[in-house]
């Protein structure tokens, strides 16, 4: 096997800047979102959002789907990598926080490409309808599998779905104080399914890129 780096901050900066650079809308929402305080540790990190601009484009995605939008920084760089009639429906619990992130929707111009679903995400994620390209999940750990479930089968063969968050800080390995069991679970659960084609990637908490045959 080859080396593997280690990320230090400085390495983790160095990375970042040398990759897609958050423009001057995108900063405005971070730094807005960061100051909700404690609660601003559920912002998507840049590297991923670029991330998730270029896997759009990528496949060429169409139309996606957002469970657990918080203040619009993930929708926006979903839907950045959208053509400009492409559809994201993002489903989310908080209108306060998800009002946060529409003035900067609009300031970019991709307003128009998004729809907000307020109300509980796994009942509105039953209610959707049609296929999709793409879905992002960053939403409440234990519905991982639910949400997996009813959303694979709207995916379309060669689609993606990204689960956010599923490293859980390292403490999917080893002993610790808190067992992150609802990542555990989620995690087997989709590495042993002969539907989909999974890869974990360490950016941010841990990104799960899941391909659907």
């Amino acid at each position: 096997m080859g080396n593997q780096v280690q990320v230090t901050d400085q390495l983790h900066d160095y990375m970042v800047a040398h990759g897609m650079p958050l423009d001057e809308i995108a900063t405005e929402l971070v730094e807005r979102t960061q100051q909700l305080g404690g609660v601003a540790r559920m912002l998507t990190t840049a590297d991923q959002a670029a991330l998730l601009t270029t896997l759009t484009r990528l496949i060429s995605a169409r139309r996606a789907v957002e469970i657990g939008t918080f203040t619009g920084f993930s929708a926006l760089a979903i839907a950045r990598g959208l053509p400009a009639d492409g559809q994201l429906i993002c489903l989310d619990v908080s209108d306060e926080w998800t009002s946060i992130g529409r003035p900067y929707w609009q300031r970019a111009g991709v307003a128009d490409r998004i729809e907000l679903r307020i109300g509980d995400a796994h009942q509105s994620a039953a209610e959707l309808d049609g296929e999709f390209d793409l879905a992002f999940v960053d939403a409440d750990k234990p519905g991982y599998i639910d949400y997996f479930e009813r959303l694979l089968p709207r995916i379309r063969p060669n689609g993606l779905l990204l689960f956010d968050n599923t490293l859980a800080g390292g403490r999917v390995v080893g002993l610790h104080d808190e067992d992150p069991v609802d990542r555990k679970e989620f995690n087997a659960h989709i590495a042993r399914d002969d539907r989909v084609d999974v890869v974990m990637l360490g950016i941010g908490d841990g990104l799960t890129l899941v391909r659907k045959r």
